[in-house]
């Protein structure tokens, strides 16, 4: 699974000199990305979690280990995006606030 966000250790440093200016919908297309690939890494791991379940079910899977922690990877990513949906809102709403 690839990481959804980079950690500020990850980040590559850039200077004003570095950075360039880009149009609105190279930003808007950038952020639809970066939603797409939340969205497919939340969806992943709710599937195999899913999976992981019902072969444990079926006498398939032998160890439970892997399909807690399964579970709680899905579990625990779906929880982080429903905070960053939250966070999102609350930043949306405090932008329509601003008088301009």
């Amino acid at each position: 699974m690839e990481p959804v966000v980079l950690q500020a250790s990850q980040a590559p440093l850039q200077t004003s000199q570095d950075m360039k200016k880009i149009s609105p919908q190279e930003a808007q297309s950038a952020f639809a990305n970066s939603l797409k690939n939340a969205i497919k890494t939340v969806n992943n791991a709710q599937v195999e979690s899913n999976i992981k379940t019902e072969q444990l079910a079926k006498g398939e899977i032998d160890n439970l280990h892997d399909v807690m922690i399964a579970s709680k990877k899905a579990s625990i990513t779906l929880q982080t995006a429903v905070e960053v949906q939250g966070k999102a809102i609350d930043a949306y709403k405090e932008i329509m606030r601003m008088q301009v």
